[in-house]
């Protein structure tokens, strides 16, 4: 199954790509072992190794020549990023990290927080910024203090929120363990323009302390009944890739299927992406009848796309498939559960400018299947895999250098859907134009959240609303899940 491809990757590479001058075992003492791991990691799995002339195989003649260049860099970070290929287009999301762990938590869905999930908003033309709560998460200290969405803030521990680049702001005052907001008032004084929207603050502030939690994607589940169709709903805020979260996942097309549902509004506004195993999980779920069919081929380097053409094609391919399954190294297998089908021919997603990668390729791949209706902004346009690379004799966690804890997530394959379709740098435009309205948030799962409405609207042919936020033109400049280090990844499990 898909989840066992990545180890079969590291097996075959032990026997792979043996072309390279320098011989791995006699690297002098002198070289920084983890930049020699970073390269090495680099060579062997980069997406763009072929635009990089640095990680060809034969870029050096001598152990020397490669152990003097490894020194020129002060910081496994600075090589990395050396490496990196056109940061501003193509590649925006590969990262190194000091610190596996954490990269491990994330994944999982455990973080630090205080449970406030906010977007922060440039207001016009000028520097100010302020937040609005997007959702609570349950039993935080942000549920405990009252918060909810549609709150608005404008300073933390007292200071005005402002930015003017990504050097010159003062967001990462919301980084802090412990903070404190002051509650404001958004206006947009009903008019299209935002030069004249207002934000007023208050003299309400509110503490906050993060703790370590583990977030369940699965934000809201719900079944309406409109104009005699039968409509389910469902708000997944990540593709965490547990196997407990992959079962409840699961468990909720379960009631889908036994409600008699009709009709899907998947909603993926905040979900920033994840598993690819758990994405081809979840386009099966809404589906069915194309069991065996392509749902994403994947295209790597040169390297790695001419082993699998001759040697293994099917390993390019992830198909849509009746069993969620996980398989290890050995061959055991330690998740399977048949997956509850149903066989939509048509599936409506909420997006915004945060749904990403795994999301987006939820739309993408089911497109050559099914009608796909969009609706809300323009998605971010990561179409690109990646997978955690360790300091290892296999770049996996067996064996893993003890001395540090640095990891990659470089980019290793781009995804396309079964016509083909990738490169969407631009990101994925919807059917239904329609951004949120900071002022008229709505409660999520209600039936008149604007977005929401929107898409019943549609689907009980009432038609569309027409609401403030049709002509909202105000930036977002990041949000609580981009002040994360880990955040927008789709990876490989």
């Amino acid at each position: 199954m898909q989840d066992l491809k990545p180890y079969f990757y590291i097996l075959v590479m032990l026997f792979c790509f043996t072309n390279c001058a320098k011989d791995e075992d006699d690297f002098s003492v002198t070289a920084s072992d983890i930049n020699d791991f970073v390269w090495r990691g680099m060579n062997r799995y980069y997406l763009y190794k072929d635009y990089v002339p640095n990680l060809y195989d034969d870029r050096f003649a001598t152990n020397t020549e490669y152990l003097n260049y490894l020194n020129n860099y002060s910081s496994p970070e600075d090589l990395f990023n050396s490496l990196l290929y056109n940061t501003d287009t193509e590649d925006r999301f590969s990262w190194i990290t000091d610190d596996y762990i954490a990269l491990e938590q994330y994944f999982s869905g455990e973080t630090t927080t205080n449970g406030m999930e906010y977007g922060l908003v440039k207001l016009g033309v000028a520097d100010v910024v302020f937040g609005y709560v997007r959702y609570v998460l349950p039993g935080t200290d942000a549920e405990a203090k009252g918060i909810k969405r549609g709150d608005i803030f404008n300073t933390v521990n007292g200071i005005t929120l402002y930015y003017n680049s990504s050097s010159d702001t003062n967001i990462d005052l919301l980084e802090a363990d412990s903070y404190t907001i002051g509650l404001a008032t958004y206006n947009n004084q009903g008019t299209v323009t935002t030069e004249d929207d207002e934000v007023t603050s208050t003299s309400t502030e509110i503490d906050l302390v993060k703790s370590v939690y583990t977030e369940n994607p699965i934000y809201d589940q719900e079944v309406f009944t409109i104009n005699g169709k039968k409509i389910g709903y469902l708000m997944y805020n990540g593709f965490t890739g547990t196997d407990a979260f992959d079962s409840e996942l699961n468990a909720v097309f379960g009631t889908f299927k036994s409600e008699g549902i009709t009709n899907l509004v998947l909603d993926l506004r905040y979900n920033p992406g994840g598993s690819v195993s758990t994405a081809t999980w979840l386009a099966s779920m809404i589906t069915g009848q194309f069991t065996g069919e392509v749902f994403v081929k994947e295209q790597w380097n040169s390297d790695w796309q001419t082993y699998f053409e001759t040697q293994s094609p099917d390993d390019l391919l992830n198909p849509f498939v009746d069993v969620m399954e996980k398989v290890t190294t050995s061959n055991s297998v330690t998740f399977s559960e048949t997956i509850n089908h149903l066989n939509l021919n048509k599936v409506y997603v909420i997006t915004s400018n945060n749904t990403a990668s795994a999301s987006e390729l939820i739309i993408n791949g089911l497109e050559p299947y099914i009608d796909v209706v969009q609706v809300g902004d323009v998605t971010v346009g990561k179409y690109q895999a990646s997978r955690t690379v360790y300091d290892s004799p296999t770049f996996s966690k067996t064996e893993v250098n003890a001395t540090h804890t640095y990891a990659m997530q470089p980019l290793i394959y781009k995804s396309l859907n079964a016509n083909g379709k990738t490169d969407y740098y631009d990101g994925l435009d919807p059917d239904i134009y329609l951004k949120e309205d900071y002022g008229n948030l709505g409660v999520l799962g209600d039936v008149n959240e604007p977005l929401l409405a929107a898409a019943l609207d549609d689907i009980t042919g009432i038609g569309r609303r027409q609401t403030s936020s049709d002509v909202n033109t105000l930036e977002e400049i990041s949000d609580s899940k981009s002040i994360h280090p880990f955040s927008d990844v789709m990876y490989v499990d």
